[in-house]
């Protein structure tokens, strides 16, 4: 759980299922670190979703690619995203955005959060070009074929994408 001590301080929330985690979620977490004075990444524990790696797994492999960001925490949640974003202090949502199909959906999610919490904005951060083609889908189909996924993810995450291959893990 975070501790959200200060409330001067301009922390956002970049909520997500990182399943895994990606260079292009890693790009816009970047960026966000230089904006906010804090940036909670929180894996989103859904269990309605068939995901590919455990809400621990998908934390730990992100604790692992942020180790160098001083004003990343890393944390999962269950529940609404606005609720969490209130227990932690947040008034910001941080959300990516690749494509136009992206904008669409995040546009609507965007809405419906401010009619939940209007005290919470939404910030929108494209990918870098070099990275609007990439999504944890499309790793995860390269990952199960044994393709170099190195391009795709943060080294943490590749390696542990062969590790669990090896020992025979779908």
């Amino acid at each position: 759980m975070i501790d959200s001590c200060a409330n001067n301080k301009k922390i956002a929330l970049y909520p997500g299922s990182f399943d895994p985690i990606t260079n292009g979620h890693l790009d816009v977490l970047e960026r966000a670190s230089r904006m906010f004075d804090m940036v909670v990444i929180a894996v989103s524990n859904n269990s309605e979703k068939n995901s590919f790696l455990t809400t621990e797994q998908r934390v730990d492999l992100i604790k692992g690619a942020t180790k160098n960001m001083e004003n990343v925490k890393v944390d999962s949640f269950s529940g609404l995203t606005v609720e969490y974003a209130r227990q932690i202090g947040a008034k910001f949502l941080i959300r990516g955005l690749r494509t136009m199909t992206d904008f669409e959906y995040e546009f609507q999610l965007c809405q419906t959060n401010q009619v939940l919490a209007a005290e919470i904005d939404t910030v929108f951060l494209s990918t870098k070009p070099e990275n609007n083609f990439i999504s944890s889908s499309m790793v995860k189909e390269l990952s199960k074929y044994q393709a170099d996924i190195s391009k795709l993810v943060p080294e943490n995450v590749v390696e542990y994408l062969k590790n669990i291959k090896q020992k025979g893990f779908n």
